[in-house]
């Protein structure tokens, strides 16, 4: 029984620490969707995704090293992020857009490993949900970052409809493309716009149809593991 509720609790916890990686996601989103592009919400973006970053690899179960690793690098991001901001009063675009792809680009590995490890141990769960649930919506940021550095370093527009870099247009663009909505109100003008936004859209289709299918064809309801076991039930 002991080892029952041991077992309880930290499931339980695991379901709600997936929950919070995935809430600081959506905060982030919403954050860069509202916010106009200036040098403050750029470095409260640095901020938010280094702490989505730290916060996913101790939820995944991450190595303590690569832990502290990661706090070292989230640290100097923020602090050099903070301290060009103050000394100059500027925090270029493209800067704090490559900062923010690297923090994200990490953390959908880490959680993937997470929940491979914890599907392996206890099964297909909810807290294996909320784990390929912040995996879609960090691949979706990884690409938007992506198409806003193409947009940097070429000399034409990346929209055929509009010569706008704000990183909500990327962000719209790039999960429009992800779940095939394509309103076509943004398109890719450049071939290196158009090849990133192809490999994408394979990749969010894809997931959809093998990763999360999975997921919930497998989901069961979990039986309390506090709860007396069935007569004649010897696991």
């Amino acid at each position: 029984m002991p080892e029952r509720q041991s077992r309880a609790r930290r499931l339980g916890a695991s379901t709600h620490a997936y929950g919070v990686v995935l809430g600081l996601i959506l905060v982030s989103l919403a954050f860069q969707l509202a916010a106009e592009d200036e040098e403050w919400a750029r470095f409260t973006t640095i901020v938010l995704q280094s702490v989505t970053l730290i916060a996913a690899l101790h939820v995944s179960g991450a190595h303590r090293r690569l832990t502290q690793l990661a706090i070292g690098i989230a640290s100097l991001a923020i602090l050099g992020s903070a301290g060009v901001l103050i000394s100059s009063g500027e925090l270029d675009s493209d800067a704090a857009r490559g900062i923010s792809l690297l923090l994200v680009a990490v953390a959908p590995i880490a959680i993937a490993v997470g929940v491979v490890s914890d599907t392996r141990r206890d099964g297909v769960t909810v807290r294996t949900m909320f784990g390929a649930l912040c995996i879609y919506l960090l691949v979706g940021m990884f690409y938007a970052y992506s198409y806003s550095i193409v947009d940097g370093l070429s000399d034409t527009q990346f929209f055929a409809q509009t010569a706008s870099n704000a990183i909500g247009d990327f962000l719209y663009f790039s999960f429009t493309t992800m779940t095939t909505t394509g309103f076509g109100d943004l398109t890719a003008a450049t071939d290196m716009g158009r090849s990133l936004a192809v490999t994408e859209e394979l990749i969010g289709q894809i997931y959809l149809v093998t990763v999360v299918a999975l997921i919930v064809s497998n989901l069961r309801p979990r039986r309390r593991l506090d709860a007396p076991a069935p007569a004649g039930d010897d696991s």
